[in-house]
C-alpha cells in the first residue's frame, strides 16, 4: 500500500514479501556499521522482524517504517519512516538505502514526504532523530531536513552515545 509519492520514489508499507529486501538492506556494510546487525540472516528472520517491528508499529501508532522504490523501475532501494521508542518522548525519522543508491538525494526526497506525513497525516508537533557521533552523511541530511542538534543521549541498553535532533512541526 502506497502511503506516499515523490518526484522519483513511491513510500509503501512493509509487506512480509518484502523479506528478501529487507535481509538485503539490513546486512549492507552502512546498515550494519551505523544501525547494527539485527541478526537477520534469512527469510525466515526478516519475516519475524517485519512482523515484529514494521507491521506492529503501523498497528500500534499508523505510522513506521516504508519501503522506498524507484517510480521508474519499481525497484526497492532503501526504508525511511518513522518509529516511536519507549526511550524517546517523540517519534523518530529513519533513513537507509542500499549502497548503490546513497548520496542520489533519495534519502532527501523520502524524508521530506516523512516529515510531511508525520505533520499533515499523523498530526506530530515534533520530529526527533538519533545517530551516531560518527555517520556524517545522516548528520548532514538531518540538518538539511531542518532538525537541529539538540543533545547526546544514551537511549539503549548498549551504553553508546547518539546526537539526538529535533524539528517542530
Amino acid at each position: 500500500m502506497i502511503v506516499a509519492e515523490t518526484e522519483r520514489l513511491t513510500l509503501s508499507k512493509f509487506t512480509l514479501a518484502d523479506a528478501p529486501f529487507l535481509l538485503q538492506l539490513v546486512n549492507t556494510p552502512h546498515w550494519l556499521k551505523y544501525i547494527g546487525d539485527r541478526n537477520i540472516k534469512t527469510i525466515e528472520a526478516a519475516k519475524d522482524y517485519i512482523t515484529n517491528t514494521h507491521l506492529k508499529s503501523y498497528n500500534t501508532n499508523k505510522f513506521g517504517f516504508y519501503k522506498l522504490n524507484v517510480k521508474e523501475n519499481n525497484t526497492p532501494i532503501g526504508a525511511c519512516g518513522l518509529l516511536k521508542r519507549d526511550t524517546l518522548e517523540h517519534a523518530d525519522i529513519g533513513f537507509a538505502m542500499l549502497p548503490e543508491y546513497e548520496g542520489k538525494g533519495y534519502g532527501s526526497e523520502a524524508s521530506l514526504a516523512v516529515l510531511k506525513l508525520a505533520k499533515e497525516t499523523f498530526q506530530l508537533k515534533k520530529v526527533l532523530a538519533i545517530t551516531l557521533p560518527t555517520n556524517a552523511n545522516s548528520i548532514k541530511l538531518l540538518e538539511k531536513l531542518g532538525l537541529s542538534y539538540q543533545k547526546r543521549v544514551k537511549p539503549f541498553d548498549d551504553d553508546v552515545e547518539l546526537l539526538l535532533f529535533a524539528k517542530t512541526l
